[in-house]
């Protein structure tokens, strides 16, 4: 990337959303999520069936209503039932000084104004396809930036009987900065 023009702040903005990009691809993918006839300690939430599952995550920089720039993209195909990762996205448990919101359900989307997780602050829509099909946007604003976080994510099939061949390796594209 040219970076001719732009400005020390906006290269330091650029640098930090890097940073942010390798800690979130270095998070695990959902593993699991939770039921709308949840049971009375579960928090409120989709229902999806456990299976093979094909997750696509992308990470960008949003420069402007006009600007985007993808900083990384990651697949991943993995043997999961999607209830246990909902089931903690859906807690509204306080991280440091940072309390999350109860989502708000429309239609087939669970708004959270506010979701604390070890990144921050971030809004958070989860859109439900169906009970095999899903996408998870977070969005963090940083200064005069912000990053969004989108796992899209669908199941393809059955469980391998296997542990082993469950799962296949992950491949990652970066955009260099």
């Amino acid at each position: 990337m040219n970076h001719h023009g732009t400005s020390p702040r906006a290269r330091r903005s650029i640098l930090g959303a890097c940073v942010a990009a390798a800690a979130i691809l270095a998070a695990p993918c959902p593993s699991s999520a939770g039921s709308d006839a949840a049971a009375p300690d579960s928090p409120p939430g989709p229902a999806f069936k456990r299976g093979m599952w094909h997750f696509v995550r992308t990470l960008e920089m949003v420069v402007s209503a006009n600007v985007r720039h993808t900083l990384s993209s990651q697949e991943m195909t993995r043997c999961v039932d999607p209830t246990e990762a909902m089931k903690a996205t859906f807690s509204t448990g306080s991280i440091g000084s940072c309390t999350s919101t109860k989502p708000e359900k429309a239609d087939n989307r669970y708004t959270f104004a506010n979701r604390c997780d070890y990144m921050g602050p971030a809004k958070t829509t989860i859109t439900v396809v169906s009970d095999a099909a899903y996408s998870e946007q977070n969005e963090f604003r940083a200064g005069d930036y912000s990053r969004i976080d989108l796992v899209v994510a669908k199941r393809i099939g059955d469980c391998a009987a296997e542990p082993s061949k469950a799962a296949r390796p992950m491949r990652t594209t970066s955009n260099e900065l």
